[in-house]
């Protein structure tokens, strides 16, 4: 004879069974992380980088990114430029030490995703979006995305209107699954 507390709970099982639940995975960045930028003036990387990743790809919906650059961390591959980057000329590492992004919409896109969110670089905040891509295989996942920054909208150097004013940056994220 079934007794009625089994039942109720495999009538609790198989009702709960039809919800779908939506599980975000937190991440962190690992080691072997890229940010890359090349321009007409100057190309190079940052190496440092540190922040929360929140992302299911199946459910992008509700994932978050708050990411920050140290700006210090600049490498031209020049001594000489790298200072001038970091002085007030450009960067002004000492008044403005991080660039920091902070998502406010994650969508599936034909090629990925995309990621809507606010840059605040040299003091100034602007809605950027970033075309990404996730990858996830036997255990290592990460994120890659290629965009363009117009320095000009950061009051960044001297601009001239133009095209040379924009400068690309390629990011490459490795991360682990936070247990």
């Amino acid at each position: 004879m079934v007794r009625k507390s089994t039942i109720y709970w495999i009538a609790t099982a198989l009702v709960l069974s039809s919800f779908t639940f939506v599980w975000l995975q937190n991440w962190n960045i690992t080691p072997g992380y890229s940010i890359k930028f090349d321009g007409k003036y100057a190309h190079g990387s940052f190496d440092k980088l540190s922040g929360s990743i929140i992302f299911d790809p199946l459910n992008p919906d509700n994932a978050k990114f708050d990411v920050v650059i140290d700006v210090a961390s600049i490498n031209t591959g020049i001594d000489l430029k790298n200072k001038h980057a970091k002085s007030d000329k450009w960067f002004d590492a000492e008044k403005y030490p991080v660039i920091h992004f902070v998502s406010s919409s994650v969508v599936q896109s034909d090629t990925g995703f995309a990621v809507r969110g606010e840059l605040e670089l040299h003091g100034i905040k602007k809605v950027i979006e970033i075309p990404f891509t996730f990858r996830s295989d036997a255990g290592r996942s990460a994120f890659y995305g290629k965009f363009k920054v117009n320095r000009g909208d950061f009051a960044i150097g001297k601009t001239n209107g133009k095209d040379s004013d924009s400068t690309a940056v390629e990011v490459y994220v490795p991360v682990n699954a936070e247990l």
